[in-house]
């Protein structure tokens, strides 16, 4: 989040107090929800920039108010359905048979719902802003992949656009009967014919190129009005088809089809189909005959297999209880020019070659135009399953994109493969099979073979698919140029950048010559059956990188079916991949010197080159942790648990550094802790410079750690010397400086083991200021791991006087669902109250005890001398009995352990002087002696001194606390009220951990507010955030 706007940040209350010198740079967490609150999703592309601009100027801004059903359904739908369903659909399963289809149609329609369920993934990953496909799948694989990936989504648009209007013109010319539009017209060999034909679609489908890109360049407004419309047709042919089918089984239609021995005519040049007829009381020939033989009826030459076989007349529409499925089970491929035959009637074969089958202007046979194989069919058959993003494409006009899309494309895909797998079987059941391998419906008067099947007309059948076809060009023609304009204005290829200017309103005009441009190379192939395979490779690439940015790592399992389609034209190519994957993951290892291990080096040293060219996003941060450890005197590491708890947060995966500054058997200690990792022996003349040099250095380029963690020190208050604070302090300090997060696990030995399974309890998240979202990032990492995977998550943040506790739990609520975070939120309102007495004593204490400190860093003999002047003034002032027996040039000094005692008893007494009988008995034990003998000018000299001590004593007990230290403190002592409260039984709780002062004079005090904050608690990990975002909403 930016943090450039804190007016609502800015804390003069006392219950914050503790943070308040970091509220610039870690605003509250209730100024961060009222920003994510008011984020307004801007709707782009469809609706007109100045339009919104305008509205978001004068304060109408419209949030988006399209859901699953409108928004994400019902245009997947539309995209899904459509040219092929009605033009090829019948072709593939005759030729495929009803086994070959189904495995076609079940293997695409798998591989769209796997993209589907990994572009869900992506989109559910955070809030979807509007920019579609194209900028999820971007933002997730990085420019490079990002960019490529975006081209071949483009392509295959513009070619959908191509391959649509080409269904539409074949519909217009071929299924409408509209000969006479025809403006190339042979009557010769069928060759010149199918060659006249190719003409007519490249003139009409140029034409309708032009009218749909003028439609779409006046205005796309106009396009999106007419899609209802469209979907409605594509929906009625849908009924009108099922209803045809259910009335088979009732009454068959009359349409026929007209066999010569068992061979499949076209009836469009005869209406009978006998070779002779009776006209009156003569018998004479047919336009059948005719077409097989020259000269008279009694003096004729015929076809040899016309003069041997018998014509005979079937239903080309049998019904769902005729039978005809068993015919239909299995495909029939074949070569170019093959002929339809039906297999089980009989005929009489003849030496006839296949050329003279076709060729021959007296030849009426159906066969087939292009060779078949089962890949062939896959290639035509997948653009009918591409449409799976058009939902993902209006992200930006989504109530709710990331909800919407993975239901709305879900159900589409389920939808629309229930359809298909139902069509196949209904289609075999129910249709001759010589009539589904007819392409182009010349057995049956050159109709659409869906036409003959459709109740109550077949023109139900045409006019949806052909509006149906013109639609889905139409949105192809929209969709591709927008997607031209995103990834030209992200600058990734330069010389596409002429292609991101726009209109006023946004539209892209250039990139929508450009894409007119492209679909035209389409239209001049005009072969659906061409175009098809082009358009399945450019949507498999792009599928195949959608589910590559959503997991890497297990590619074997999810991405088979993709590489089976992908590699199904290359077996050797398959057969390299899948052996190299089995190889891979069985586990061998093998050292043979092999020039693939040669390579690694220099991977390495591109991967780290590539880390370091700019830091990692935000949806990419994930802690790379440096361990920083202690050893005991036998040099065996003092907290193994430290090591634990980082198997745990990294789960293996990752950078960890385990560093010490002593030489100990490290690697020894992370091998039974199961962290993998680095381990890092620092020389140093003392801890505090091993530490900081490893904190400075550790690493190289791209692979440094982000993160620290250390333990807290438990007994720092103990210490004669300071060393152990300073140590901690200064490790803070460092880490702050260096803008590297900072992890302190607090009882360290009571964590678990990695052994150790937490069967129930809470990870309990007390979430106060916003320092990047680590606080949120940690929990969601730990219940990755075996051992907290039971534990659930509560989230607690604090409400201030001004705050509106409801609203705060419902923007966090939301907050979390974007996050996909699955846990409790509670909202503690901590009203600002009377600083009590205990706060203010605490508070006096400390600084008490921090001036006796400061007063202890003296020499060893100037320390002695001090001790013992602070001795005498305390032993009168607490009324404590002199030894009787002493010499008077001889002065008794406590130890420095004696003294701690002494000045704590005394610091004590001073405040409980309102409880004398529960002190008036006890008498301090007399500490050991250390014995000096004097001078008499040492005397005078020491004499001066003591009462100067002695004033330093009566000052330290007149001296009044710090207003702004006792502020801290009451910040502590309430906030560790609540979190005692509210998580004393939680498993894990999570702290934000305030900031160390500016100034190296407070660190004392710091660190006793920092063990005021935990008291009472037995695990506790505090968190201080780097300084960066490492959570987003966003996907």
């Amino acid at each position: 989040m930016s943090n450039s706007d804190h007016e609502s940040s800015c804390y003069d209350g006392k219950n914050m107090a503790l943070f308040e010198e970091e509220m610039d740079s870690n605003p509250m967490v209730s100024s961060l929800l009222n920003k994510l609150a008011n984020y307004t999703n801007l709707t782009q592309g469809v609706v007109e920039h100045e339009e919104a601009e305008n509205d978001r100027l004068n304060g109408k801004m419209k949030s988006p108010q399209m859901g699953t059903f409108i928004g994400v359904y019902l245009p997947c739908m539309q995209n899904i359905l459509g040219v092929i369903l009605f033009l090829r659909l019948t072709w593939i399963v005759g030729t495929a048979g009803i086994v070959g289809s189904f495995l076609i149609v079940f293997m695409c329609c798998a591989c769209t719902m796997l993209t589907a369920i990994s572009m869900s993934a992506i989109a559910t990953n955070g809030v979807v802003p509007a920019g579609g496909s194209y900028y999820m799948i971007s933002r997730s694989l990085g420019p490079e992949f990002g960019g490529a990936v975006g081209l071949c989504f483009y392509l295959g648009t513009t070619f959908a656009g191509s391959m649509y209007i080409l269904g539409t013109i074949e519909i217009l010319l071929v299924k409408t009967a509209l000969f006479f539009m025809e403006l190339f017209t042979v009557q010769t060999l069928s060759n010149e014919k199918t060659k006249a034909m190719l003409n007519n679609m490249r003139v009409y489908g140029t034409c309708c190129l032009a009218f749909m890109a003028l439609l779409v360049f006046v205005g796309v407004k106009y396009v999106n009005k007419l899609a209802l419309v469209f979907l409605s047709c594509v929906v009625l042919s849908i009924m009108a088809m099922y209803t045809g089918v259910i009335k088979t089984a009732i009454s068959t239609p009359n349409d026929t089809v007209c066999l010569l021995g068992n061979r499949s005519l076209q009836n469009g040049n005869f209406e009978v189909c006998r070779k002779t007829e009776m006209r009156g009381n003569e018998t004479q020939p047919t336009q059948l005959w005719e077409l097989f033989c020259k000269g008279s009826l009694h003096n004729s030459t015929c076809d040899e297999y016309f003069d041997l076989n018998n014509v005979t007349e079937i239903k080309a529409i049998p019904g769902l209880l005729s039978g005809v499925i068993t015919e239909n089970l299995w495909g029939s491929y074949g070569p170019s020019g093959m002929l339809v035959e039906k297999k089980e009637q009989p005929s009489i074969s003849v030496s006839d070659k296949t050329e003279e089958r076709y060729e021959s202007p007296a030849r009426t046979y159906v066969v087939n135009d292009i060779a078949t194989c089962f890949t062939l069919l896959v290639g035509i058959y997948f653009p009918s399953v591409t449409g799976i993003m058009a939902g993902s494409n209006r992200s930006g006009d989504l109530r709710d994109a990331q909800r919407s899309i993975p239901i709305g494309t879900i159900l589409a895909i389920a939808t629309t493969s229930i359809i298909y797998i139902s069509c196949v079987l209904l289609f075999g059941a129910s249709i001759e099979g010589v009539v589904l391998r007819d392409k182009f419906g010349e057995s049956v008067k050159s109709s659409l073979v869906l036409g003959t099947l459709a109740w109550p007309s077949k023109w139900v059948i045409i006019i949806g698919s052909f509006f149906s076809c013109c639609g889905a060009g139409l949105q192809s023609l929209t969709g591709a140029p927008r997607l031209l304009q995103a990834i030209a204005r992200d600058k990734l290829m330069p010389f596409l950048q002429v292609f991101g200017h726009a209109k006023a309103n946004g539209e892209p005009t250039w990139a929508l010559l450009l894409t007119a441009a492209i679909c035209e190379i389409g239209i001049l192939i005009a072969s659906l059956d061409s175009v098809a395979p082009i358009l399945s490779m450019f949507f498999l690439m792009c599928y195949l990188f959608v589910n590559l940015a959503c997991a890497v790592q297990t590619l074997l399992l999810k991405l088979l079916l993709i590489l089976l389609l992908s590699e199904m034209c290359c077996r050797p190519s398959l057969l390299f991949s899948c052996s190299m994957i089995y190889i891979e993951y069985s586990g061998a290892e093998k050292e043979w010197g092999d020039g693939i291990h040669g390579l690694s080096l220099n991977a390495a040293r591109y991967a780290l080159i590539k880390l370091e060219e700019a830091p990692p996003h935000t949806k990419n941060w994930r802690p790379q942790v440096l361990v920083l450890l202690k050893l005991d005197s036998d040099l065996v590491v003092k907290h193994p648990r430290l090591l634990s708890f980082t198997t745990q947060l990294k789960a293996g995966k990752g950078l960890t550094i385990v560093s010490s500054v002593l030489e100990g058997n490290v690697k020894a200690a992370m091998s039974a802790e199961k962290s993998k990792g680095f381990c890092h022996v620092v020389v140093s003349s003392n801890l505090r410079d091993g530490f900081s040099h490893l904190i400075q250095t550790a690493g190289l380029g791209g692979m440094k750690h982000n993160t620290v963690l250390i333990a807290w020190p438990a007994n720092w208050k103990q210490k004669e010397n300071p060393i152990t604070w300073e140590n901690f302090t200064e490790t803070v300090r460092e880490t702050t400086a260096a803008h590297q997060a900072l992890l302190v696990a607090k009882n360290i030995d009571l964590f678990p083991s990695n052994h150790e399974r937490l069967g129930e309890g809470t990870i309990d998240v007390w979430w106060i200021v916003h320092d990047g979202g680590l606080l949120m990032l940690l929990p969601f990492l730990l219940r990755q791991h075996k051992v907290w995977r039971k534990c659930k998550m509560r989230i607690f943040t604090v409400a201030q006087m001004d705050d509106n506790s409801i609203q705060m739990k419902k923007d966090l609520q939301m907050f979390l669902y974007h996050l996909r975070l699955d846990a409790e939120v509670e909202v503690v309102e901590m009203h600002e109250s009377d600083i009590s007495a205990f706060t203010y004593e605490k508070t006096l204490v400390m600084e008490q005890r921090s001036q006796m400190i400061k007063q202890m860093q003296l020499s060893k003999t100037e320390r002695e001398r001090e001790i013992q002047s602070i001795t005498d003034v305390s032993r009168s002032s607490i009324k404590r009995k002199r030894p009787a027996a002493q010499s008077p040039n001889t002065l008794q000094v406590p130890t420095g352990l004696t003294f701690e005692r002494e000045v704590a008893q005394l610091i004590h007494d001073r405040h409980t002087r309102s409880h004398p009988a529960a002190h008036k008995d006890k008498v301090s034990p007399s500490p050991d002696g250390v014995h000096m003998t004097w001078t008499k000018e040492k005397l005078v000299s020491e004499r001066s001194r003591n009462r100067e001590a002695s004033m330093a004593v009566r000052d330290l007990f007149n001296m009044k606390p710090n207003q702004s230290n006792v502020r801290r403190m009451h910040t502590a002592v309430k906030l560790n009220e609540a979190v005692v409260k509210k998580s004393k039984d939680a498993q894990l709780v999570l702290l934000n951990m305030p900031g160390p002062p500016k100034h190296t004079g407070g660190y004392e005090n710091y660190m006793e507010f920092l063990e005021v904050l935990m008291e009472g608690l037995d695990r506790v990990l505090l968190v201080r955030g780097g300084g960066r975002e490492v959570i987003t909403i966003y996907s």
